[in-house]
């Protein structure tokens, strides 16, 4: 894997966790002297295995290593138009005019209906899609915030927190996880106001992720596991949608124990998800899926498959992934981290033919995510430094934009 940013977030990443170059050298099994040449420059490039190495050792994800998706720059302040009008809808110009109540031809039952054609656009990575229209999905929330009916404006308030929690997960997925803060902030000061008693969890998960990817992974556990309790304390696991909560959260607050080196708390915690998850099937559905958190028997072996690969364990990340039947409502977002954790498992035990394989049929169910995607380009550029180059492996090449 090439990057001339790697040695620049290396370092910086290696800094937020207050550790040495030696500290983290004996933590990772990395050589100090091999981390030492990429923080300075001299070495841009590394294989896989000692990404996922450092990565392990930082108590990050391979991608927060790896910096922003291709094609997503990384210049700070200065964002396109389209992403500075989704900034101004997070945080309204000071002193502006309040919101005023909406009018006749306003319907909150329509507005709800395309925040939940974002969300599905969003794990379509359709990330261009969502932040054009997140602009006036803000604008028309707080507008229903405004109502003069008690039960219209607490239905505004879920509303508007649904669309900021969207537009943090979107500001994520920019690299702006600062902004993603500040919109999952707000989006939680506006479910709390709302009728809905678990918008507020749902957008502590989407916080605890957003601090998995900044590596505060102390602060993702606790908020995860705070939240899981208030749910199953309040008796709110008897149905489908408060089950679905609690499981996302659970998993959330695994995945932060696993980055942290506590991996038996981690596999205790999955273990009781997925126990959980048959439950989700047969108890009362709330409604709308895409407006809740994502959470079934498929989405348990998902991240059961992906802690097998970061922890060096593919052969059992393939076994668990092998004969895999994904429920239908499994989102496309999660069906790509499936299978780019496949394609990881395949490199890490030689096996190029079927990391390309696994990436070919990536490319034919989600070929945005796959180019959206820095570990796609990361497992190609591995393989494509390989001496032998299998089958279709130049096609994925030229994809990606990888190659000689």
């Amino acid at each position: 894997m090439a990057n001339e940013d790697l040695g620049r977030t290396l370092r910086r990443l290696r800094r937020l966790a207050s550790l040495t170059q030696e500290e983290l050298a004996e933590r990772s099994g990395v050589s100090v002297d091999v981390i030492r040449q990429l923080e300075q420059g001299r070495k841009h490039s590394a294989r896989l295995p000692t990404l996922h190495a450092l990565a392990n050792g930082l108590g990050v994800e391979l991608t927060t290593l790896l910096g922003d998706p291709p094609a997503v720059s990384s210049t700070g302040e200065n964002d396109g138009p389209r992403f500075v009008a989704v900034r101004r809808a997070i945080m309204p110009v000071l002193w502006g005019s309040a919101p005023k109540p909406p009018g006749p031809g306003f319907s909150l039952e329509r507005l709800r209906e395309q925040i939940a054609d974002g969300w599905t656009q969003y794990h379509a990575a359709e990330f261009d899609t969502v932040m054009k229209a997140l602009p006036d999905l803000i604008s028309d929330a707080r507008t229903a915030t405004a109502s003069g009916d008690d039960g219209e404006r607490k239905a505004g308030y879920g509303a508007l927190g649904k669309a900021l929690q969207l537009a943090g997960h979107v500001a994520v997925r920019m690299g702006k996880t600062d902004l993603a803060l500040t919109s999952l902030e707000r989006a939680i000061e506006a479910a709390g106001q709302s009728s809905d008693p678990l918008l507020v969890p749902m957008i502590v998960n989407s916080t605890a992720w957003t601090y998995q990817r900044q590596g505060r992974l102390e602060d993702a556990l606790n908020i995860a596991l705070h939240a899981a309790a208030d749910i199953a304390d309040n008796g709110r696991t008897g149905t489908a949608d408060g089950l679905k909560v609690w499981g996302a959260l659970t998993m959330s607050a695994a995945t932060s124990a696993a980055r942290s080196g506590d991996y038996e708390r981690a596999a205790a915690m999955m273990e009781a998800a997925e126990k959980e998850a048959a439950r989700v099937s047969k108890l009362p559905d709330g409604g709308d899926n895409r407006m809740v958190s994502v959470f079934s028997p498929s989405s348990v072996r998902i991240e059961r498959v992906r802690l097998a690969v970061q922890y060096g364990h593919p052969q059992d990340a393939l076994s668990l992934a092998k004969g895999m039947r994904l429920s239908k409502d499994t989102p496309p977002s999660w069906r790509t981290w499936l299978l780019l954790d496949v394609a990881r498992a395949h490199t890490d035990i030689g096996d190029a033919a079927g990391a390309v394989k696994t990436l070919e049929s990536l490319r034919r169910v989600a070929p945005t995510w796959m180019q959206h995607h820095t570990l796609a380009v990361a497992i190609v550029r591995d393989l494509w430094s390989l001496p032998n180059h299998p089958p279709g492996l130049r096609s994925l090449a030229e994809f990606l934009g990888v190659g000689e």
